[in-house]
């Protein structure tokens, strides 16, 4: 039996028998969720909904917040957009391939410039140059050149930025805003009417050639909205084509936060992108990446700025239910009062924060379409499942300072 079905099945059964949301008066009327989740999880996530949405009488707009890739959506849109621009030559040619990344490395800085070229910003011919597609996906994917040299180098801060995230958006350096969302509708066009499991050649590169919503994220989302929550998406993608995905599904660009790329006088992309709490506008320095989702979700959405962006924030100023899939989520999935989503894709911090279900509101999930199987080790929580702000990997700490032991992994 395929694992998806197996699961399918299990979670109906387990649903059948799961306790239900607490009841509500007749008179109220109290959106409800649909489709099968794994276990109790959408009674749990309704309790949630009728206690602190319009249904509770609390009045006021309680706040949830979602990541998007691989949380509401299968697979990448920014690595799906940035696969169709690569198929189509829409990336410009810079005057000097250290200019994209203030942590570019000389080796990266030789292969593309061997690979791409450089000097005036025409359009490359990545359609039909093999190598210039595989560097820039080798760096994108896995921070090295196609040699397996380190592609960045230097000092940033592991909780707040990832060089090769913020890359992206700096690749396309100027184009305008307008240009990158049209490039995220013809991908996302394209990624859609793609079969489920589908992969094209890109480069010498094997990658993904579809992606889906969620059905269940897209009822919560919308079940969410109508229970009066503001619902939020915040994502380490590049801003206006996360914006393109999230306006499909009713959040709008206010809504929506991601990598906010300055713009020059002439209303182009240039490498610098906004800063948050302290930080100032920078070449990448804080993206909404681990803690750094939390200062952007403290800024744009509580107002909060300074230095106290980065904190905890006391309870009011918190978001509900917070839904995520990485260790880049991990921060804010935990700062929420309600409920911690977990979409289960075997990342280390993320599951040992779930699996140690410290305050009792963590629910797990695995992914919707295509889940993984079960991790045979359990998660190295008491040793190096924290991410440091050095990059270094150590153990992980409860808020009380007791370190989280070793997890196995049972929702798969």
């Amino acid at each position: 039996m395929r694992p998806l079905l197996a699961w399918t099945l299990a979670a109906a059964a387990a649903l059948a028998a799961a306790p239900t949301a607490p009841p509500v008066p007749p008179h109220s009327n109290c959106p409800r969720l649909t489709g099968i989740w794994y276990g109790d999880n959408r009674a749990r996530l309704q309790q949630v909904i009728d206690e602190r949405g319009t249904c509770s009488g609390a009045g006021g707009h309680p706040v949830a917040v979602f990541d998007w890739d691989n949380t509401v959506t299968k697979n990448d849109v920014t690595d799906a957009t940035l696969s169709w621009v690569l198929r189509h030559d829409r990336l410009l040619r810079p005057a000097r391939w250290k200019d994209t990344s203030p942590w570019l490395t000389d080796a990266a800085d030789r292969a593309l410039t061997e690979a791409c070229g450089t000097g005036t910003p025409e359009p490359l011919r990545t359609s039909a140059n093999a190598r210039c597609t595989d560097e820039i996906l080798d760096i994108r994917e896995n921070a090295t050149t196609a040699s397996g040299a380190p592609a960045f180098a230097g000092t940033w801060n592991h909780r707040r930025t990832v060089p090769q995230y913020a890359w992206v958006p700096q690749l396309f350096a100027g184009r305008t805003p307008a240009d990158l969302a049209s490039y995220a509708r013809e991908a996302r066009t394209e990624a859609l009417a793609a079969p489920i499991g589908a992969t094209r050649t890109l480069g010498t590169h094997t990658v993904p050639a579809y992606v889906r919503y969620y059905d269940q994220q897209r009822d919560l989302i919308r079940t969410l909205r109508r229970a009066g929550f503001d619902v939020y998406i915040v994502s380490a993608g590049s801003e206006p084509i996360t914006e393109v995905w999230s306006r499909a599904i009713g959040i709008d660009p206010a809504h929506t936060i991601a990598i906010r790329s300055l713009l020059d006088r002439r209303g182009r992309i240039t490498p610098s992108n906004q800063g948050c709490g302290n930080v100032p506008a920078t070449r990448g320095t804080a993206i909404p990446y681990i803690d750094g989702k939390r200062c952007w979700i403290n800024q744009e959405i509580y107002g909060v700025h300074g230095a106290a962006a980065w904190q905890r924030q006391p309870w009011p100023r918190r978001p509900v239910l917070a839904a995520g899939d990485a260790d880049t989520d991990v921060t804010f999935v935990g700062d929420a009062t309600g409920a911690h989503l977990v979409l289960n894709r075997n990342k280390p911090e993320l599951m040992c924060r779930a699996y140690d279900n410290a305050d009792g509101r963590w629910l797990i999930n695995p992914m919707f379409i295509d889940p993984l199987p079960r991790r045979p080790d359990p998660y190295p929580c008491s040793t190096k499942a924290h991410n440091a702000s050095d990059g270094a990997k150590d153990a992980l700490l409860r808020d009380d300072g007791f370190v989280v032991p070793d997890q196995a992994d049972t929702v798969y």
